[in-house]
């Protein structure tokens, strides 16, 4: 019976055959023991105190949990002392994180949404860490948050964990989308799905159907043809890693249009596009699929500010693709 390739075989090897690549593979070396940690802390958040409110609202305006600030906390000491990054961003965070004097001399940024699906920590859900790593901007202050303010196609590495029946660690350089699964008893990630691929057909599709009446006539009808026309089924988890990851192993579509809860007829987005949109929609597109705002692609968006806000339709490409019809007609 042959052994299934453990992530650090896996490494060894991206290194040997790219070894321009070295702090690269370090840095995700550094990513999966993080999931490891937080993996750690969710299975056991019942008996450790660490479910619940932790009593304050983040810079989201959204109510922070214990583990957030667990996960928050974890990934900022962790990444800052591995001297691979110049600046670091974390959505729980209002500025650019202080680097307390490590990665002067660093050659990525990274950006980190620490706890994704927080709110369904004492329900048992699934939840997530993402990240994404760009390369160092030469043209701008090595901590500024001018260093996030590149597109989703200048990502070097992007992918997230997530916290399920098991723990999966989902990536990619550029060259494909790796799954990992890992080992509670060996402590180590093993290969469970190589070069993922969305399948053809879209299976489901995952909206909050909650904000049907705040979101655009268009979207309306969009939602209807789903249901109705091409009778694809719902499946909506309320965590995006969740609900991504079931999209891109089963095949379906993710929408986040942009809402409007004070009928003014401003259409905003709601997720995050430097912690969110941008490294999912990195990895759909290795995969096959494609990712949207309605107007551009959200990997060909260049953001304006740390936590810029953006809709987000992603999934199979040519569900994708006929949003985006629907959407300018």
């Amino acid at each position: 019976m042959a052994l299934v390739p453990t992530l650090t075989q896996y490494l060894i090897e991206q290194l040997s055959k790219h070894p321009n690549q070295r702090d690269l593979v370090l840095i995700m070396s550094d990513l999966a023991a993080i999931g490891k940690y937080i993996s750690r802390e969710t299975n056991r958040a019942g008996i450790a105190g660490v479910r619940g409110a932790a009593d304050a609202i983040n810079v989201q305006g959204e109510e922070v949990q214990k583990l957030d600030v667990f996960s928050n906390e974890l990934c900022k000491d962790y990444l800052c002392r591995t001297g691979h990054f110049c600046a670091m961003a974390s959505e729980e965070e209002d500025t650019v994180v202080d680097m307390r004097g490590f990665g002067e001399d660093a050659h990525y940024v990274v950006a980190f949404d620490p706890l994704d699906g927080s709110s369904n920590i004492d329900a048992n859900v699934s939840i997530g860490t993402i990240f994404s790593v760009h390369r160092k901007r030469g043209d701008v202050a090595p901590a500024s948050a001018e260093q996030f303010f590149q597109n989703g196609l200048s990502q070097v590495l992007a992918g997230y964990v997530l916290y399920g029946s098991s723990t999966v660690l989902v990536f990619s350089f550029g060259d494909g989308v790796h799954e990992f699964t890992l080992d509670q008893g060996l402590g180590e990630f093993l290969l469970s799905n190589e070069r993922i691929m969305i399948p053809n057909t879209c299976s489901y599709y995952s909206t909050n159907e909650g904000n049907t009446s705040y979101i655009s006539e268009k979207d309306r009808r969009f939602i209807e043809y789903l249901k109705m026309e091409q009778k694809i089924s719902a499946r909506y988890i309320g965590s995006l890693v969740a609900d991504f990851h079931r999209n891109l192993v089963k095949g379906g579509i993710f929408l986040y249009p942009g809402v409007d809860k004070s009928d003014t007829g401003d259409y905003k987005g709601k997720l995050r596009l430097n912690y969110e949109a941008k490294p999912l929609a990195f990895l759909a597109q290795q995969a096959g699929g494609r990712a949207t705002d309605g107007m551009q692609d959200i990997l060909d968006i260049m953001p304006s500010s740390l936590h810029q806000r953006t809709p987000l339709i992603i999934g199979n490409k040519d569900i994708v693709d006929e949003y985006i019809l629907a959407n300018k007609s």
